[in-house]
């Protein structure tokens, strides 16, 4: 299942030209950029994780990684709100694809092992924009808490 979401998300337009804030890769990177510094601290094993996903989910490396890493990171800089990349997301995932991806941003937020309530809400805001139930958020979140021994942090969930 997590495959098909995932072949998916590869084969989603825009990935042969240069990246922008339309590309469904570009919005899913600027959010999971976003996620990884809404505690303010950004710790090289979040950078490492991000990139790790990207890599993973898009099927790029090297150059082509980087740049897509550095599309995200710009756009992010750049937003005003999360809506402009929500939107794209919504418009080229289906409902199991949008569950996938908050799962994923709960791997960014809980590569450092502590979840923040910035990191939370976050994570909470984006999952109501795309559509993700509360119970399929949570969900995620208990999963990829589970995958980091000892794990900190309270969701607002709880």
């Amino acid at each position: 299942m997590f495959e098909r979401v995932l072949s998916f998300l590869r084969d989603l337009p825009g990935s042969e030209a240069k990246p922008s804030a339309d590309d469904p890769r570009v919005a899913a990177s600027a959010l999971l950029y976003h996620v990884m510094n809404a505690d303010g601290v950004r710790q090289d094993v979040e950078w490492e994780r991000f990139k790790e996903i990207l890599a993973e989910t898009y099927s790029v490396s090297g150059a082509e990684l980087d740049a897509l890493a550095a599309a995200g990171e710009r756009a992010d800089n750049e937003a005003i709100d999360l809506y402009a990349f929500t939107s794209v997301l919504k418009r080229h995932l289906d409902t199991e694809a949008r569950k996938a991806f908050i799962g994923l941003m709960w791997e960014i937020v809980y590569a450092d092992g502590e979840l923040h309530e910035l990191e939370d809400n976050t994570v909470w805001r984006v999952a109501e924009l795309i559509g993700v139930e509360r119970h399929d958020r949570v969900e995620a979140r208990r999963k990829a808490a589970a995958e980091v021994p000892g794990a900190r942090g309270k969701s607002s969930d709880e």
